[in-house]
């Protein structure tokens, strides 16, 4: 499916990579939102699971193998130019663990590199997108709490 001025919405994918504290960012390297610092992820590819784009995307585009462990946030993603939607997605974000991997910035991916949760509360250097914030947060309070429910046991 053409992914600039498409005739229907694509199906993406983003991960939520958190470990010791800290989330994991890509800057983009091509449209749409070149030059930002995102999540890791882009397009589901035919006859793929979610959870198996999501591993592939942070793979390709970090060198790190992750494990899905949860869905935490479905956005539309609609940009638009001149009166016409020059690019729709539907993007399922999964808080993921690290299994493996070296992280290296690969893919469309410019740069990666781990985030501190205060860089991204905070008006740091990183260009952000609220809507990129708003899913990091989720997944990081998500993350919390599942790490809080496990610590407590059955």
């Amino acid at each position: 499916m053409q992914r600039e001025f498409p005739s229907a919405p694509i199906v993406g994918i983003g991960a939520i990579v958190i470990e010791e504290g800290r989330v994991l960012l890509v800057r983009r390297g091509r449209e749409p939102l070149k030059g930002h610092w995102t999540l890791p992820g882009g397009a589901l590819e035919v006859g793929e699971s979610l959870t198996a784009g999501v591993a592939r995307e942070v793979l390709e585009e970090t060198g790190l193998h992750v494990q899905p462990v949860e869905l935490v946030e479905l956005v539309d993603r609609i940009h638009r130019e001149d009166g016409r939607v020059r690019y729709h997605y539907v993007i399922a974000d999964y808080l993921c663990r690290v299994t493996g991997g070296e992280l290296q910035a690969a893919s469309d991916a410019d740069a990666v590199r781990w985030v501190e949760r205060a860089e991204w509360n905070s008006h740091s250097a990183l260009v952000l997108d609220p809507v990129t914030v708003m899913v990091m947060e989720k997944g990081w309070q998500r993350a919390r709490t599942l790490r809080t429910q496990a610590q407590e046991g059955p």
